[in-house]
């Protein structure tokens, strides 16, 4: 088994006895399903019909992504760094980047679990509420998800990852952790009531990308598959250049050992 394989199996194991954590993640990822689930029932939404509880969802679900994997990246990096477990794992004969590489695949593992958590939850309650989205909103989804949705989430656990392992305590790295997972709302609900902030630079933007794409899908345009193609590439090239960051950080010893 490769050291990135090692490091991934064991932060995986460690975690899933951390029952309060995983609850913790759990409740965040079905936030977004459970205001949906009432807000369907209220006269705005048979009002304003689908594309309103799928916009309202598409933000959520932004959400969900940062913070699936959010407990582990915090705990395998600044908890580890305080328990003092971190230091014997750096000083194993294997490079930085191996180790923070499996600690990543770790982390997106659980936050790609929370993501499709969210979206079963949400085809739940929108079944249950007798929600049913425009047929020719399917491929606009399908796209959504697999150039914006899974390309985000593994930018998103590097990017936990990263700020987690630049912080000198775990209430520090919580502090930075808790906004990072906000920003995605923020951007979300700004882009829902300004879509055409965006304009056409859209889908080089991670974040903004991701919620552009899905609300032109929903407004009807045509989305590019080059576009929605060239977003994900993006945001994995955003994502490796965390992880590298991430790195080099655990080259500094005034970040490992205080």
């Amino acid at each position: 088994m490769t050291p990135c394989l090692t490091v991934a199996v064991k932060e995986i194991r460690d975690h899933l006895r951390d029952t309060r954590s995983l609850g913790s993640a759990a409740l965040f990822t079905l936030m977004g399903p459970f205001v949906i689930l009432l807000v369907s029932q209220s006269d705005a939404a048979r009002t304003g019909g689908p594309r309103l509880l799928l916009s309202m969802m598409s933000v959520f679900t932004l959400v969900s992504v940062f913070s699936g994997g959010l407990y582990l990246a915090l705990d395998s990096t600044a908890g580890e760094r305080e328990r003092g477990s971190l230091v014997p794992l750096l000083l194993n004969p294997v490079s930085r980047l191996s180790v923070i590489t499996g600690k990543w695949m770790a982390v997106s593992a659980f936050a790609l679990a929370g993501l499709a958590l969210n979206l079963a939850a949400f085809t739940a309650v929108f079944e249950w509420g007798g929600v049913v989205p425009p047929p020719e909103l399917t491929g606009v989804f399908l796209l959504w998800i697999a150039c914006g949705l899974v390309p985000l989430t593994l930018f998103g656990a590097a990017l936990d990852l990263l700020a987690a392992a630049t912080c000198r305590t775990v209430k520090e790295a919580q502090a930075r952790l808790t906004i990072i997972t906000f920003v995605p709302m923020i951007v979300g609900m700004f882009l829902v009531f300004f879509p055409g902030w965006a304009e056409r630079w859209w889908f080089v933007v991670p974040v903004v990308g991701q919620q552009a794409l899905i609300g032109a899908g929903l407004r009807g345009e045509v989305v590019s598959v080059a576009q929605a193609g060239l977003l994900g590439l993006l945001t994995m090239i955003v994502a490796g250049t965390a992880l590298l960051a991430a790195a080099r950080a655990l080259d500094r010893d005034e970040i490992v050992a205080g």
